[in-house]
């Protein structure tokens, strides 16, 4: 274990097992120093780990202030040997230092190895090495079938692990024998950290401690030229970097998010660190489970704990492993407390295998400017976040409210989705949102990366914003963005979006784009009142963009194919239910009505836009009933191409089915209709009744076939026939229930 006066502790990342053997290795060696594999230019920020308001999880966040999209982040969570080992040197009044390369260096390196193609590196997320495991080797090796399990009854929970860190070193010399030589980035991390502990050498007086992953210790304690070394690192290219700490969380220690070893249960890890001088750890894990389960609405009897604790001991005991571990825990779980039913373990692994772990970091940090600011609009909403998702419900009438929904919308400008709304486009009218939170820990990653946008949440957010109304290339993806930017009370975005917004429109003739970006502005008046915003310019717009695609529409419905005729459908129908929400002048809805009209009037129009106009002006009172069922009488006449009267047929009644139970002059026309299609035709057009007809539920159905077989005279809408009714119709309903009340929408 010792080189000298150094002593190398090769140890596994977020090991709780390797953290507790390192801990009682300190404290029998006493060092005046504690080397740790780290970014060597981070060091200064070690100490801060000691502090009583840092909470892990936490990451060391480092980014080159030229490019803070290439961020870089070292996790440590409270079983971590690293922050363990800290806490002891700042305890015991020892220097603490990271050794391993800059992160300057390392950012411009990565970058170097990854630029084959010439794209940019935007973000890199810090783990160990990228090589095959090798503590999975050492597993196979001993009969394991995982590295996990080979770890844990060695080190971490191995009642007497005696001189391990010797058996280790040792074990990887074995095994690096083995290997070819390094690739050159992890060469030169080796070559780092072995100058570090020779200036160290020199510099203290005493036991010098050096905490690494277990694979670099052969490497680390190899005797070797300095000038070799120096040469290795010769012309490192570096970058000028900024670190600082950012809260993590346990979900994001999960193998594939933290070191290359991983951790595939966190919340197991962080309950074996905090029983390790327990002798009842593995009752206390099954009475969390248990507590789980219990909260999810499960029956769990303490008869059903103590044999699930029994089995667990039996199955370590055939399994010849020292004591229960995380699998025969599982295992007997999964038998005395799930009934044998594996797939119901999904219940308790994400609160209880991964956590909900969000760290703390002082109030004093250093921070990158964003993620400063957000944490005082944090504390400003009460707003604490958290790894599991909970729900928030925010009335915009009351101040707090109203900040708390202009942070969350600002944030998601910046790409930071800690909230999600779930309620979008229903309960807009009634001035309260209801969101979703979550947080995750790259969230700071998009924090710094919008740093080129400004130094605030909202300055941010504002400069984004105009970046992308700069790049917009369409009038209804600028309405978006003006609507985004109202909404996140972004005056500067707005009011460029607006500039933009009126530019683009002076200039477009475009129909599908002008429809699009009307139901966001329409939305934005409407509803503007909620959020106290200015809509007397946004209504000017807002008219002439609904005058302008009243104009355009009898153009744009022209000689489509199904895919265009569907999206200008699917347009216009948006479009006059924003018109009907924001109740514009008489002048204005008379242009827009004039549109439809002409779109039903001309001669080249596509049969499924022609059929939603109709639709349209039936609705608004234009087309009188009578109209309506003279019209449809001649679109669905058997002089009509089939194909044209189903586009006329789908695009008046796809959302007016209900329309048919009670308009009789409608009802017999499209009865008139399909009686005239012949055996053939009535079958190919079968996938298109299905369509239309399932959008009324189920008592919608029910009335629509009394209607249909002539009932709705003598029998009252909804009521179901005596046993003693007519036979007659009962056999018509059975041979019609299967025809329209199908109901899947998809043929």
């Amino acid at each position: 274990m010792a080189s000298g006066d150094v002593s190398y502790f090769g140890i596994r990342h977020h090991g709780p097992g390797s953290a507790a053997s390192l801990l009682q290795a300190l404290q029998e060696l006493k060092p005046a120093a504690v080397l740790i594999e780290g970014p060597a230019d981070a060091s200064a920020l070690l100490p801060l780990l000691a502090r009583p308001e840092m909470q892990p999880p936490v990451a060391l966040l480092c980014y080159p202030e030229d490019d803070p999209a290439a961020t870089s982040f070292w996790p440590f969570a409270e079983f971590s040997p690293e922050y363990q080992a800290t806490l002891w040197a700042v305890a015991n009044k020892a220097a603490a230092r990271f050794i391993d390369l800059p992160s300057s260096a390392r950012v411009a390196s990565v970058e170097a190895a990854e630029k084959t193609d010439g794209t940019e590196v935007t973000v890199q997320v810090e783990t160990a090495p990228h090589l095959r495991d090798p503590i999975g080797t050492l597993a196979q090796a001993a009969g394991y079938e995982d590295g996990e399990s080979w770890w844990a009854d060695i080190i971490e929970q191995n009642p007497e692990p005696g001189p391990i860190f010797a058996a280790i070193a040792d074990a990887m010399t074995t095994l690096r024998e083995g290997e070819g030589p390094l690739a050159e980035f992890e060469a030169k991390r080796e070559a780092h950290m072995r100058l570090e502990i020779a200036g160290a050498r020199k510099e203290f007086d005493g036991p010098i401690a050096v905490v690494c992953g277990a694979f670099h210790v052969p490497a680390l304690k190899a005797t070797r030229p300095l000038k070799e070394d120096q040469a290795l690192l010769k012309g490192l290219a570096r970058r000028k970097s900024t670190m600082t700490w950012a809260p993590w969380t346990g979900p994001r220690l999960a193998l594939g998010f933290g070191y290359g070893a991983g951790v595939v249960a966190p919340g197991w890890c962080k309950h074996l660190w905090r029983t390790r001088d327990r002798h009842d750890a593995a009752t206390l894990w099954l009475a969390m489970i248990a507590a789980v389960l219990r909260a999810k609405g499960h029956m769990v009897s303490t008869a059903s704990l103590i044999e699930a604790e029994r089995l667990a001991r039996a199955l370590a005991a055939i399994r010849e492993r020292p004591k229960p571990g995380f699998e025969e825990l599982r295992d007997a779980a999964i038998a005395a407390l799930f009934n044998g039913e594996a797939v119901l373990w999904a219940l308790v692994e994400a609160e209880l295998l991964l956590g909900a772990d969000v760290g703390e970091i002082p109030p004093d940090t250093p921070l990158a400017p964003l993620i400063e600011d957000l944490q005082r609009n944090q504390k400003a909403a009460r707003l604490k976040p958290e790894a599991l998702e909970r729900e928030l419900s925010v009335d915009l009438r009351s101040d707090s409210g109203l900040f708390r929904s202009t942070l969350l919308h600002r944030l998601n400008v910046l790409g930071v989705h800690w909230g999600k709304l779930t309620d979008s486009g229903r309960s807009r009218g009634t001035f309260r949102e209801r969101w979703a939170l979550s947080w995750e820990p790259e969230y700071a990653v998009r924090l710094v990366e919008s740093l080129i946008h400004g130094p605030t949440i909202e300055k941010a957010a504002n400069g984004r914003l105009i970046q992308m109304i700069g790049a917009a290339t369409s009038l209804d993806a600028l309405a978006a963005l003006v609507q985004g930017a109202i909404t996140a009370n972004l005056s500067e975005a707005s009011t460029a979006g607006l500039v933009a917004l009126e530019e683009r429109a002076a200039r477009s003739s475009e129909c599908l784009e002008i429809l699009a970006s009307v139901p966001p502005l329409a939305v934005i008046i409407r509803y503007g009142e909620a959020r106290k915003t200015e809509t007397a310019r946004l209504s000017g717009l807002l008219e002439r963009l609904i005058i302008e695609g009243g104009i355009a529409l009898a153009y744009a419905a022209r000689d489509l194919d199904a895919h265009a005729s569907a999206a200008l459908v699917g347009a216009m129908r948006k479009a006059d239910e924003a018109i009907k929400l924001v109740e514009p002048e008489q002048d204005v809805l008379d242009a827009w009505r004039n549109g439809l009209a002409a779109v039903l009037d001309g001669s080249r129009s596509t049969a499924l836009v022609a059929g939603c106009a109709a639709h349209l002006l039936y609705e608004a009172g234009h087309l009188s009933p009578e109209a309506a069922a003279g019209l449809i009488e001649r679109r669905l006449s058997p002089g009509t191409p089939v194909t044209e009267a189903a586009g006329f047929f789908e695009g008046f009644f796809s959302t007016a089915g209900q329309r048919l139970i009670y308009d009789e002059s409608l009802r017999g026309a499209v009865d008139a209709w399909l009686k005239s299609l012949d055996e053939d035709a009535f079958i190919a057009h079968l996938p298109l009744l299905r369509r239309v007809f399932s959008h009324l539920d189920s008592m919608e159905r029910r009335r629509l076939i009394e209607a249909v077989l002539g009932r709705i005279r003598r029998l009252p809408v909804g009521l179901t026939p005596t046993p003693n009714g007519d036979e007659a119709w009962r056999r018509h309903l059975e041979r019609l229930g299967p025809l329209l009340m199908s109901g899947n929408g998809n043929g």
